[in-house]
């Protein structure tokens, strides 16, 4: 990404915390709410839906009137822990921010590409800066019907009709459930939590309808599902994306950290088949995977909190063709990434940063489809809680490296 756009971008943070509350955000450091604290403040301001077995097991807390976002989840007990970051200030405020309302959660439904001659963040025609940036109102403000709803899961349907950059109108379906995993449907995946680690797992399944009358072409554009999670940070926590491992010379660079501007060498590392990020919401940078690099695994470790969260989703083989986000008029727009992480830091000097949090992104590939075809992209979320040397087992089983490697990426 270029100077001038890095500009625009971190000017778009500065707006965005100027419409928040002056209370602003809590310091790095200061402990994350419990979940019962966090329920207790979304309930002020809206409906919840808490997903759960029984009360005291691991909970899901989801919003129907913030697009039916998981805000954040727990691993069940008194006073348990509260993995979702939450954008308390925008939430307080019930107003409509501009560009975006920042209310957080570790799982929510967006739509790309972002920018490019096919965006669906700007209008045809307008110039790719700040003044003209603005997250369509479907994904962005007011609430989605709910359609079922059960002790454990809970389903919405939203129609959506929007244009992309070139004037290409898109009338979309969208059939989104959230659901509460079990232990076995955890096993399945390969994951055998054992001894005193507690777990919470959920997935959302986000099914895209073309409910149009006219196909969704590559010449006119395409779009994809794109689901974003946001967490507490940490000065102890790495981020770490298993790639796959060989020469550039024919799968091309291992990681993309051009989106604002290179990322330090004391912040992104790439060994041992694994590219490890910083997840300490000190410095603002964000990074992905092309498809010929991504896995569908990415995880990251607080080491202070001894909290392991894992993120898997659903990738069709041989898929390659990603939309790009680039805010630009691009040579290549379906050369862009599956997997993405996000840093959150101080804009500019003497700038509060937006939460602080980090995300781990993933993607569905470009959509191509006729009237009446969907597609499903599913995205689940782990937490699990505990000894170091459980902990260790499970990365190493699902990302092949352990805690101690992720806790020693950067240096002791």
């Amino acid at each position: 990404m270029n100077n001038q756009l890095t500009r625009l971008v971190l000017a778009a943070v500065s707006l965005a915390m100027a419409g928040c509350s002056r209370s602003g955000p809590a310091p790095l450091g200061t402990p994350a709410a419990s979940f019962d604290a966090d329920i207790d403040f979304l309930r002020r301001h809206t409906s919840i839906v808490v997903l759960a077995a029984s009360p005291r097991t691991s909970r899901v807390a989801v919003a129907p009137a913030y697009q039916g976002r998981v805000m954040t989840s727990t691993t069940g007990g008194t006073g348990a822990p509260s993995f979702g970051w939450i954008g308390r200030e925008a939430i307080r405020s019930g107003a409509r921010q501009p560009h975006m309302n920042v209310f957080g959660g570790e799982d929510r439904f967006w739509l790309g590409p972002e920018g490019g001659q096919y965006a669906l963040y700007f209008n045809a025609g307008d110039s790719f800066d700040l003044d003209h940036w603005q997250v369509p109102e479907a994904i962005d403000w007011g609430g989605w019907d709910i359609a079922s709803q059960s002790e454990t899961s809970v389903r919405f349907r939203k129609r959506i009709a929007l244009a992309n950059y070139a004037g290409t109108r898109f009338d979309l379906d969208v059939d989104r459930t959230v659901r509460l995993l079990t232990e076995d449907d955890v096993a399945a995946l390969g994951l055998s939590p054992a001894g005193a680690v507690r777990m919470v797992a959920f997935e959302s399944s986000n099914t895209v309808t073309n409910v149009g009358s006219t196909s969704w072409l590559p010449q006119s554009g395409l779009v994809s599902v794109w689901i974003l999670g946001m967490f507490n940070p940490s000065p102890q926590t790495t981020i770490a994306l298993p790639i796959v491992p060989g020469p550039e010379s024919t799968l091309g660079p291992a990681v993309n950290d051009g989106y604002f501007g290179r990322v330090p060498a004391d912040r992104l590392v790439v060994k041992d088949g694994t590219v490890f990020f910083r997840g300490d919401g000190l410095h603002r940078s964000k990074i992905g995977l092309p498809p010929s690099r991504a896995l569908p695994l990415a995880g990251s470790y607080d080491a202070a909190a001894h909290v392991l969260t894992l993120v898997q989703y659903t990738r069709p083989a041989g898929a390659s063709r990603y939309v790009n986000s680039m805010w630009e008029i691009q040579r290549e727009p379906y050369k862009g990434d599956v997997v993405n992480s996000y840093n959150d830091g101080p804009p500019a000097p003497g700038k509060p940063p937006l939460g602080p949090f980090y995300e781990i992104e993933t993607s569905s590939p470009a959509l191509e489809l006729a009237p009446g075809q969907r597609y499903t992209h599913v995205h689940r979320t782990f937490h699990f809680v505990g000894a170091e040397n459980e902990l260790d087992r499970l990365a190493r089983a699902a990302l092949k490296i352990g805690v101690t490697e992720m806790k020693n990426a950067f240096g002791k």
